[in-house]
């Protein structure tokens, strides 16, 4: 099966499932003295969400996203378990 017979949402889902376990082990690293480089990162995105009130609906926008090593490398293992599937 080659890679352009599969499904772009499946590879979607391996790379954001690698980033957020990636994530989740990257700040349980940054405990471990040896382990604690991955848990380097960077935030980007709006500190208070942009709110807009037209009195019948009121909408608000916020976006976050923290990257660190370890979530890299989770969505690099997730970019390959989805090539060897």
């Amino acid at each position: 099966m080659s890679v352009r017979d599969k499904s772009i949402w499946i590879l979607i889902v391996f790379i954001l499932s690698g980033l957020v376990i990636g994530g989740l082990l990257g700040d349980l690293a940054s405990k471990v003295s040896g382990l604690s480089w991955l848990a380097y990162g960077q935030s980007f995105g709006l500190e208070s969400p942009l709110s807009l009130d037209l009195s019948i609906i009121k909408i608000t926008f916020g976006f976050m996203l923290n990257i660190n090593i370890a979530s890299i490398i989770g969505m690099a293992i997730g970019i390959f378990i989805y090539r060897k599937i």
